[in-house]
């Protein structure tokens, strides 16, 4: 059977496809250089889910541009992580939530974005400068580590939950200022 040659309609609906990728590509570049320029914050994420209901997966990245001189950054967060051995997406029953980290003149604040946590199910473990904040509430779960920029003493620390935002201050003494 001799192969038929594209009509003019389906040329230019080919074009028009690839144009429209490319087109699309352009624009994101373009917002990535807008954020780049402004030293904004992009974010992305999302939630997957078996069909028995036993497994969810939450995945997301945050896109830093502009921060201290430092460049842009992915930062990822969720559950679904590469197993090294296989290279395959597995998803882990505690999730890590996004974190921020702000040196200000007179403290450091952590703020941590735990939905469906409530100040009871929060628990901070301070080990010199290492910051671990986990919550769970029934079958979420999450954990993180954060370093912080200096060791400081429990004393020092105060937080709060709202909404599933935790904000947890470090007051700065004199000489970390």
């Amino acid at each position: 059977m001799a192969r038929q040659k594209p009509t003019r309609d389906a040329e230019e609906k080919g074009a028009a496809g690839l144009g429209g990728i490319l087109s699309g590509l352009g624009t994101v570049l373009e917002k990535l250089g807008e954020l780049a320029e402004k030293g904004e914050t992009l974010r992305k994420s999302g939630t997957f889910g078996s069909t028995d209901g036993k497994v969810k997966g939450v995945y997301g990245f945050n896109i830093r541009t502009g921060l201290g001189g430092e460049g842009v950054t992915v930062e990822p967060f969720g559950n679904v992580r590469k197993d090294e051995e296989t290279g395959r997406p597995v998803v882990d029953e505690v999730r890590e939530p996004m974190v921020d980290l702000f040196d200000e003149q007179d403290c450091v604040l952590v703020v941590a974005e735990m939905p469906g946590i409530a100040a009871e199910d929060v628990k901070l473990d301070l080990q010199d400068d290492i910051l671990t904040v986990t919550a769970e509430r029934g079958d979420t779960k999450y954990r993180r580590e954060v370093l912080l920029p200096a060791t400081f003493a429990a004393e020092r620390m105060s937080w709060k939950c709202h909404n599933g935002v935790v904000e947890v201050r470090f007051a700065k003494q004199a000489e970390q200022k």
